[in-house]
Parts: C-alpha cells; sequence; structure tokens
C-alpha cells in the first residue's frame, strides 16, 4: 500500500481544522481555551467520594424507609431506551429532557424482584469500593459471582442503572471498562507516573482503562485518523502510515469503539483541535464509526449526566467506497 503526500494535503487539514473551530458554537470558545491551558480539565471528577457514599447511602436510606411503612421499596430508573427522553442543546448537546419517562424495578414483583435484589449487590460493592478507594472493572464483578449475575450483559446493564440512579457518572463510581480500542503516532503522555510514547513504540498502545489518569499529553500530529476495523488499522500500521504520513495520530476501536476510546477520542479534541478523520465502510447504518458521531442512545449516563457536550467535535466522513465528503457534527 502506497501513500503520497504533499504540502497542499496538509494545507488542506490546516485549513480544514480552522473551518472546524470556526463551526463551534460561541458559547464553547471560553471551554476551549480553558482546556487548552488545562489538558485534563475535562476529565477531572467533580464528584468526590463523601459525596458517592452519601448518595448511596440516601438510597438506603430510602428502602429502609419503605419497608418501615410496610411498603415495597423499589427504584424509579429514567426511561434511556426512548429517543423521545432525549432533545439536543447546542450549548450541551444531546441530553435528557426535564421530565422524561421514567420505569420502576420493584421488590414485590416477580419480573422486576431479582433485577432489584442485583442493583442492591452491585451498589454495596461500589460502596465497598468507593470507601476503599479501589478500582474494578466490569468484568471483575461479574466474576465475583457469575452463577448470581448470569451473564456479563446484565452486569453491565445494571451499572448503567444504577449510574443514572445515583445520576454519577460511572467512572466517579470507581468502576472502569476494559479497553479494547488501541492507538500510534504522534502522541506522548503520562500514565500512571509513567511516560507513554505512541510514537516510540513498533506496535500500537492500547488504550488506557482510565483517561481521566492521562496527563501531560503532548502532540504535534496535524490530525486524527480514526479507523474502524482493527485488521485495516494493522494493515496501515505494518505499511509504516504514521511516519508516511506525518505527524498524525491513528485510533481504532476494532469495530463498535468502547467508552475508553471514545473518551479519549474527546479528549484528544480537547487539547489539540485538530481534525477528525474517519476510515469506514460505506454502509451509514452499521459501520463502527456511528458512537463517535451519533451517540444518543450510547453511554447515556455519561453524557447526560456530565452537564458537558460529550462529544463535540467534526469529523470529516469518507467512505472508502464513495467519492463524496460530509460533514457532521458529533455530538
Amino acid at each position: 500500500m502506497a501513500f503520497a503526500t504533499n504540502q497542499d494535503f496538509f494545507s488542506f487539514v490546516d485549513n480544514h481544522r480552522v473551518f472546524l473551530l470556526n463551526c463551534l458554537p460561541k458559547e464553547h470558545e471560553s471551554m476551549m481555551e480553558e482546556a487548552s491551558r488545562n489538558a485534563t480539565s475535562q476529565f477531572q471528577d467533580t464528584i468526590t467520594s463523601s459525596q458517592v457514599l452519601r448518595a448511596i447511602e440516601s438510597v438506603i436510606q430510602d428502602i429502609v424507609s419503605s419497608l418501615s411503612r410496610n411498603e415495597p421499596p423499589f427504584f424509579t430508573l429514567n426511561n434511556r431506551s426512548s429517543w423521545g427522553n432525549i432533545e439536543f442543546n447546542e450549548s450541551v448537546g444531546l441530553q435528557m429532557i426535564s421530565h422524561c419517562t421514567t420505569k420502576k424495578v420493584r421488590s414485590d414483583c416477580p419480573k422486576s424482584a431479582q433485577r432489584f435484589a442485583l442493583i442492591l449487590k452491585i451498589l454495596s460493592m461500589i460502596y465497598k469500593l468507593v470507601q476503599s478507594n479501589m478500582y474494578a472493572t466490569k468484568r471483575d464483578i461479574y466474576y465475583t459471582n457469575v452463577q448470581l449475575f448470569g451473564s456479563q450483559h446484565i452486569v453491565d446493564t445494571i451499572i448503567d442503572d444504577i449510574s443514572c440512579l445515583l445520576k454519577i457518572p460511572r467512572r466517579s463510581l470507581h468502576i472502569l471498562s476494559t479497553s479494547k480500542g488501541c492507538i500510534a503516532g504522534d502522541l506522548c503522555y503520562t500514565e500512571d507516573g509513567t511516560k507513554v510514547n505512541c510514537a516510540g513504540n513498533a506496535m500500537s498502545v492500547l488504550v488506557p482503562s482510565n483517561i481521566q489518569g492521562i496527563t501531560n499529553m503532548t502532540s504535534n500530529a496535524k490530525f486524527i485518523l480514526i479507523v474502524e476495523k482493527d485488521a485495516t488499522f494493522q494493515r496501515l500500521l505494518s505499511d509504516d502510515f504514521c511516519n508516511k504520513v506525518s505527524p498524525c495520530i491513528m485510533i481504532t476501536g476494532k469495530g463498535v469503539p468502547d467508552l475508553n476510546t471514545r473518551l479519549l477520542v474527546r479528549k484528544l479534541w480537547d487539547t489539540f483541535h485538530i481534525p477528525i478523520f474517519t476510515l469506514v465502510d460505506a454502509d451509514p447504518y452499521v459501520n463502527g464509526h456511528n458512537p463517535f458521531v451519533w451517540t444518543g442512545l450510547v453511554g447515556p449516563k455519561e453524557r447526560k449526566l456530565s452537564g458537558k457536550t460529550f462529544f463535540l467535535m467534526l469529523l470529516l466522513y469518507y467512505s472508502n467506497c464513495t467519492h463524496n465528503c460530509q460533514y457532521r457534527i458529533c455530538t
């Protein structure tokens, strides 16, 4: 596979960057300036451990109060599966409407009693994690009692429910997800006191599990390339794409990107404000870049609870099977 670039290519990239910045609403200018001064400002937890503990204690207190009145306790959750509960706000992005429909998880209903018990079980585990300042992955939680939970999917959905119930982002609950994405190219950062140089690594670097713990990000990259398929990503690596089309950053989510990969892309945009391109198949309905572009029902607790635009960026979406370029806002 051959690559050829000239000055016109990078002139286009520079002009496109100016275009992207000009397209952002004026309300975001101060936020962007702040992100430039402090690369971690968008990802610092504003919720303390004591606040998380108090939120869990409040939920338990409500259950105890219901039992003291001889009433069956229940959880009330926002219905996140309906697009009717979501609206777009230019200054925030996609968010839940103020009076959204809800659903109840009752302790006295045979259909939901087990789910009620599992929510309590995981709430207890989260309380211990936060109290001891320890972290666990969703996979760790599942393997503590495989027979009880039944499947990893059940654990994942319950953690999402708890996040929305407490109105606290998952990362503040001391629960991490295992990253599957990879990154390569002109990027250096510090993770847990260790310097990571993506350009100096012959292979790609796994996306960190704790994105908010990344500091001291530096790069001279002109653009970021998101590659949908891992096979294509590895082929580009083997053909030395990052050096031949230098400087750039290349990322893959290995199909549908996980939350950490999406968080990293957002952090790169907030830090460097450089164009982000995607290399995907032509089918707009199933290709893996869609979670980057349209995140209406993807990661709802992270986006709608933060009060900030979760994925605010412009992607130049070029399908490798068509000849048309489309500008899309990623919110």
